[in-house]
């Protein structure tokens, strides 16, 4: 090799491809950066959220968390971009219990007192999920499946117990979120044992619609399709919501063990994973 060249990072083994998509792991901080514009086109250009001036300057939804986190993408090798590289569609944020606990904290502890969930559960490895985005052409089953493949693969090869995260309706007003909100807190509601709240300061109730007055086909129509998939899956929302006005959205807690993930999503993927490895 020449003096002073050095050998381009490996790309790491895919976690799994369906034709031209692959899910994997970011390999630079330039994959990073361009999760990041990804997130700001999606968060700050297509939805409500309220860039300061830096992300204005930037064009990149980024902030520390960035730093400590694991970042999954779907990459399509059927689109290329100008720099010549295939196009990053999708991405997913990761953070390790092990890692949160050696920085800041998990990012959801900013709304949800997280800490006596994972004191209740001291012997289990917690996940965080968030920053979910994906471009609006690849809003489809496969690039879901794809994402939801790579976070499995990542589950079980670092041997997560659960997975916790917020999730985002829509606005910021709560009143207007009343059925979707009533509907969780009444029909999807952590047990005991895995109840988390929000913080005190920050709790907006979810209880605005009596139970025998909910519409539940209205209220799952009102749901964004992220939320659905997790409850799908088998996950529980915590107790109160909290109102994120940057990101102009009402977010609730998502708590899910893997002991509770619906079997037949577990068989669909593959114990281990399998089902779309490349």
């Amino acid at each position: 090799m020449p003096r002073g060249l050095l050998p381009a990072p490996l790309s790491p083994p895919p976690l799994g491809r369906i034709g031209a998509l692959e899910v994997r792991l970011a390999v630079s901080p330039r994959e990073v950066k361009k999760a990041q514009k990804l997130r700001y086109k999606v968060f700050y250009e297509e939805m409500s959220a309220i860039p300061d001036i830096q992300t204005q300057v930037s064009r990149r939804d980024r902030d520390a968390f960035d730093a400590i986190c694991d970042h999954l993408l779907v990459i399509d090798h059927d689109t290329i971009t100008k720099s010549g590289e295939a196009a990053i569609v999708g991405t997913y944020r990761l953070l390790r219990q092990d890692v949160a606990q050696r920085f800041s904290g998990f990012y959801s502890a900013n709304e949800f007192d997280v800490a006596p969930l994972i004191e209740r559960h001291s012997g289990l490895s917690f996940l965080e999920l968030g920053r979910s985005c994906v471009l609006r052409p690849y809003r489809t089953k496969r690039t879901v499946e794809l994402l939801w493949h790579g976070i499995w693969s990542y589950v079980r090869r670092h041997g997560i117990d659960v997975m916790i995260g917020c999730a985002s309706l829509e606005g910021t007003d709560p009143d207007c979120l009343a059925l979707p909100l009533a509907f969780l807190h009444h029909h999807a509601r952590a047990p005991g044992d895995w109840q988390v709240g929000a913080l005190p300061g920050r709790r907006v109730a979810m209880d605005r619609v009596p139970a025998e007055a909910i519409d539940a086909r209205a209220a799952l129509h009102m749901l964004p399709p992220l939320l659905k998939g997790y409850l799908r899956i088998g996950a529980y929302v915590g107790d109160g919501a909290v109102v994120d006005r940057q990101f102009g959205t009402t977010d609730v807690m998502i708590v899910l063990p893997v002991s509770a993930i619906n079997e037949r999503y577990v068989n669909h993927y593959g114990i281990d994973a399998t089902r779309y490895a490349a």
